[in-house]
């Protein structure tokens, strides 16, 4: 088996796939990559049995096979090397040999047949959404989703597909986001909650991409294939909760204000918190925001005064900072919006510009409670 490619085409390839190898595997052959020869396709994959990613390169061979080559010793090679075309060979005496134009490196490779094949998806069902929207869709979504290992529900993204629209979801209790496309629907129902690890790895790839990616999903696992990739993952098993029934409906008291000046108040006067709380007051009357924090244990405080447009009765809220934070991190509009109804109920953080036709965000942060 021999095939000859550029080296810096095969490195920006397998850069993306090293994303799937965990550091720490329970079987030694999840530290190789898989290169699977067919004349003048190669398709290379890695796994870590949970996810498995697969990209086809274009090479120049005649010949076809496949071998496990150690994926670290590879990539800190593969780094090292100006654009050149390499020469792979594969040997009798259990070593890859690599040409360059310059020497020659042997590397020792595992049996291709050893690796863990992907699943196949049986009868699945299809939606096609555009790289882009999918990468934005993770990136306002993805930083919600909790670390609980004890509520592997909530630590990733619920994707809900239907004849209507897409929506997708994440939340830790402390926190909701809820990201819609109108203008993308699927030609039938669908639930299923994503981890985060693919996604991640998705997000990075599909960030500036406008090709179609054909989304295929079943009861247990979803696949997702783009240009010359595809990414096949299992799901996490068990039911989403019921995320409308948190999102109060009825939010009298509107806020309205700049976000990149209210962000950097909070950011602000976040410094003088509590740090186990983090907690922010946010005292609403007339058209003045007074944001405030205290640190009672350090006697230090900072309060700030800001303008905004408000309508509703005047009103005391904690927040914890943080969340705040994110939240306004994560919008791109020149102003939100922040309704509440009462200081113990969710405050809903909308933005009120910069969108797209047919997409819609809804973060639900919820109140701390105050000591008076």
């Amino acid at each position: 088996m021999k095939f000859i490619v550029s080296s810096t085409y095969l490195l920006k390839q397998l850069q993306v796939l090293g994303g799937v190898i965990n550091s720490s595997n329970t079987l030694p052959i999840l530290d190789n990559f898989l290169f699977e020869l067919d004349h003048t396709k190669l398709t290379v994959s890695a796994s870590d049995l949970e996810t498995t990613m697969a990209s086809t390169l274009d090479v120049e061979s005649d010949s076809e096979g496949s071998v496990a080559i150690p994926a670290r010793l590879l990539l800190d090679t593969l780094k090292t090397f100006p654009e050149q075309p390499l020469t792979f060979v594969v040997e009798d005496n259990n070593t890859v040999e690599i040409s360059s134009n310059h020497g020659k490196y042997a590397l020792a490779y595992a049996d291709g047949a050893e690796f863990p094949k992907a699943v196949a998806l049986e009868d699945p069902s299809k939606t096609v959404v555009t790289g882009d929207v999918l990468a934005t869709a993770i990136s306002k979504t993805i930083f919600a989703a909790g670390n609980d290992d004890l509520r592997p529900v909530m630590s990733g993204v619920f994707f809900q597909f239907s004849t209507e629209g897409l929506t997708f979801v994440a939340t830790d209790a402390h926190k909701l986001v809820k990201y819609t496309r109108e203008d993308i629907k699927a030609n039938q129902v669908a639930e299923f909650i994503m981890p985060k690890k693919p996604l991640n790895l998705l997000k990075g790839i599909l960030a500036a991409s406008e090709d179609d990616v054909t989304i295929e999903y079943n009861e247990s696992n979803a696949k997702f294939t783009f240009e010359n990739s595809e990414l096949i993952c299992r799901l996490i098993d068990g039911k989403y909760p019921n995320y409308e029934a948190v999102i109060p409906k009825e939010n009298p008291n509107k806020l309205a204000i700049d976000r990149t000046q209210f962000l950097n108040s909070v950011r602000r006067v976040s410094i003088f918190s509590n740090k186990t709380t983090h907690q922010i007051r946010l005292k609403i009357a007339g058209a003045e925001l007074n944001i405030s924090a205290e640190d009672i244990d350090y006697s230090n405080k900072a309060e700030e005064r800001l303008t905004c447009d408000y309508q509703g009765d005047d009103m005391q809220i904690g927040f914890n900072s943080r969340f705040l934070t994110e939240m306004l991190n994560n919008l791109n509009s020149d102003e939100v919006q922040l309704e509440m109804s009462m200081p113990n109920r969710a405050g809903i953080l909308t933005p009120v510009d910069g969108l797209d036709e047919g997409e819609q965000i809804t973060m639900l942060v919820m109140p701390v409670m105050l000591n008076s």
